[in-house]
């Protein structure tokens, strides 16, 4: 009998909770080939099927599932097996944070330099995208969320209340004029999220100030939004971390605030891994320092 392979059982680990090959695979920077190719080598090895192949993926089958959870566990120990005990200033292996777009572009990536500074030997995979890796699923080792997840083996506590509000560019206000009321709103062109794109109920701001609006220049980016909204295409919500870090825009309603909240999620069997508990308190320590530009105070 052949032996196992830790890298197969590895990438049977990735296919798992991404729930398709192609994703994982992008996802350890591996060809897909070659992960299709590992994957059909340990089944060969257990004589058994571990997924079925769907029109959405990959589906673990019983004997898949029986593996995961052995799996899952071999991983836990090499996660402690790699990590140095004792010495905070010597954290080696991976550590994936999940952020959105905005925060991860324009608050944590600012800052981040000083964390890796403080442990050159750990790799860093900031994910600052639409949409967030799940913890759950072990798909990220901290994932900062816009709510707090009521369901799964997570440990989650909130991070930082933040605040938005409206924005325009100064050569759009200086031309047009800023609106005096929520009503006058509806006379501008404004700026904000697809509706069946939105990844989180959260993002949906405009309502929030006036039922009746609705933008017609839209993104499901809050990067590309600052942008049309700094380039004078109309009027937009920003998060005040973006919107007051941009000399070139103005705030629009000032009397105007939204407020929303940023948690912090871990898995409950990780959470306690050494290079999880640093970046932790790296972030809490950062966003209690910096609170004012998260609030928009």
């Amino acid at each position: 009998m052949h032996p196992l392979r830790w890298n197969d059982l590895q990438d049977f680990v990735a296919i798992a909770r991404a729930g398709q090959l192609s994703r994982a695979a992008s996802g350890l920077g591996v060809d897909p080939t070659t992960m299709g190719r590992r994957l059909r080598r340990l089944e060969r090895v257990l004589g058994q099927t571990l997924f079925e192949k769907t029109r959405e993926g990959q589906v673990l089958t019983e004997a898949g599932e029986r593996l995961l959870a052995h799996a899952e566990a071999m991983q836990r120990a090499a996660d402690r097996i790699e990590e140095r005990p004792g010495n905070a200033h010597e954290l080696t292996g991976l550590l994936r944070v999940s952020v959105s777009e905005g925060f991860g572009a324009w608050f944590v990536a600012e800052h981040l330099g000083d964390f890796v500074e403080r442990h050159p030997a750990l790799v860093v995979d900031l994910v600052a995208s639409s949409g967030f890796l799940s913890p759950s699923k072990r798909e990220t080792d901290i994932a900062i969320l816009l709510a707090r997840p009521r369901a799964g083996p997570v440990v989650s506590a909130k991070l930082s209340d933040y605040a938005l509000r409206l924005y325009a560019a100064r050569a759009y206000a200086d031309r047009h004029g800023a609106p005096a009321n929520t009503t006058a709103l509806r006379e501008h062109r404004l700026i904000g999220y697809i509706p069946d794109l939105l990844y989180a109920p959260e993002l949906r701001y405009l309502n929030e100030i006036d039922e009746a609006l609705a933008p017609t220049v839209r993104s499901s980016s809050i990067l590309a939004q600052h942008r049309l909204i700094a380039s004078g295409v109309g009027l937009g919500v920003l998060p005040c971390f973006i919107g007051d870090a941009d000399p070139a825009l103005v705030r629009v309603l000032p009397e105007m605030r939204i407020q929303r909240s940023f948690w912090m999620v871990t898995h409950q069997d990780t959470r306690q891994l050494q290079r999880v508990r640093a970046f932790k308190d790296w972030l809490t320590a950062l966003v209690q320092e910096r609170r004012g530009r998260l609030t928009g105070e």
